[in-house]
């Protein structure tokens, strides 16, 4: 079917439904077991009750991961010591079900969907891949801007086009996955420019680099800041405010995001307009979500934070969205990883609102019949 457009996917996004939110929020507190007793795991059913305006929600089966893969410039200034061909390479190992993505989907049951978004090299044809190609990667964000404005919306476009096809084929719960060789520096920097915090405290060892590394790869980010004109506030300059809050943000994610940033900023908005939840995963989809957040705002209430990366800036993303993390395993991955760990959390937290008995409907007295409500 043909792509919705940015602006009809905006325009189609809608908030929660709070009125199913406290129904859910009611059951909860009729069921048998102690007001609270599920913690986090209640939360997520009142999340889940909102995003499809249903008390119980639907089942969020099935699943369907999407990783995104990407190459990016800035990868010439040594941000990471990984050649940029294992992009590449791991595109071919989620292709023959060989990363532990592939594993973890297994254990879920989850479908795998790999979108060429923008790996530098030509790829062959084959089973769950799917070509999206923007372009051979991005430009080095440390000299100008990533991505032109045209290739960050028609990464956004890719990423909502993705969302409606899976969605169309049947799923009911969206994960986001990626795969790109030094995205975490270009996933720094788009928090420096969502939140305004300084390179220092959002910059990571990403796939393990030793310190003389992370100090350069955080003036790099410090860098693509500069030189792209986004202050240390976050505030772009010479960007007036007629131009807009979609404008602004279109603006920082060329100018310092990837392709696979884009396509999962599109991925998630996708979602929400479909009203399907979709579950994060780690520092590169949280960065990707502060996008989808500053085009639109309502896009939050649609997604659950699967885990919290190892990475600094994921904590300090998800703190700017309002989202707790299901799983902390310290995990910094990618791939979709940490939030497939986290699906079968989401699925029983909504199948408890369907099995669960009332304490009525078990015949179980309930303290507040006995004590008028007074809590012992």
């Amino acid at each position: 079917m043909g792509g919705a457009s940015l602006e009809q996917t905006l325009a189609a996004i809608r908030p929660a439904d709070r009125v199913a939110m406290e129904e859910a929020r009611a059951h909860q507190d009729r069921l048998t077991k102690p007001r609270g007793a599920l913690g986090v795991l209640e939360e997520v059913a009142v999340r889940l009750a909102g995003v499809a305006g249903a008390c119980p929600p639907p089942a969020p089966a099935p699943a369907a991961l999407a990783i995104f893969a990407a190459d990016h410039g800035v990868h010439a200034q040594g941000v990471t010591p990984w050649p940029q061909e294992v992009t590449t390479q791991m595109v071919a190992n989620f292709l023959a079900g060989g990363a532990v993505a592939n594993a973890f989907a297994a254990q879920a049951g989850t479908s795998v969907t790999v979108v060429d978004i923008g790996v530098a090299a030509d790829l062959a044809e084959a089973p769950g891949l799917v070509s999206r190609k923007i372009a051979y990667g991005t430009a080095d964000l440390s000299r100008g801007p990533a991505m032109t404005r045209a290739q960050a919306v028609a990464a956004l476009e890719a990423g909502i086009s993705i969302a409606r096809e899976l969605i169309d084929a049947g799923a009911a719960c969206l994960i986001t996955g990626d795969m790109g060789i030094a995205n975490t520096t270009a996933s720094a920097a788009l928090i420096c420019a969502f939140t305004g915090e300084d390179a220092a405290l959002t910059t990571g060892r990403g796939t393990g680099v030793d310190t003389a590394t992370l100090d350069h790869k955080i003036a790099i980010v410090r860098r693509g800041l500069d030189v792209n004109g986004i202050s240390a506030a976050g505030v772009v300059q010479g960007d007036g405010a007629a131009s807009g809050a979609v404008e602004d943000a279109i603006r920082k994610l060329a100018a310092v995001g990837g392709l696979e940033h884009a396509a999962l900023a599109g991925f998630v908005l996708g979602a929400a307009a479909a009203r399907v939840p979709v579950i994060l995963d780690g520092v590169i989809a949280g960065s990707a979500a502060l996008v989808a957040a500053a085009l639109a705002p309502g896009v939050v209430d649609y997604c659950v934070a699967g885990h919290r990366s190892a990475e600094p800036g994921h904590a300090i993303a998800l703190g700017h969205l309002g989202l707790r993390a299901l799983v902390d395993l310290e995990l910094r991955l990618g791939e979709g990883t940490g939030a497939l760990l986290a699906y079968p959390l989401v699925s029983a937290a909504v199948r408890v609102m369907h099995e669960v008995a009332t304490f009525d409907s078990a015949g179980v007295t309930d303290k507040d019949a006995t004590t008028s409500g007074t809590e012992i």
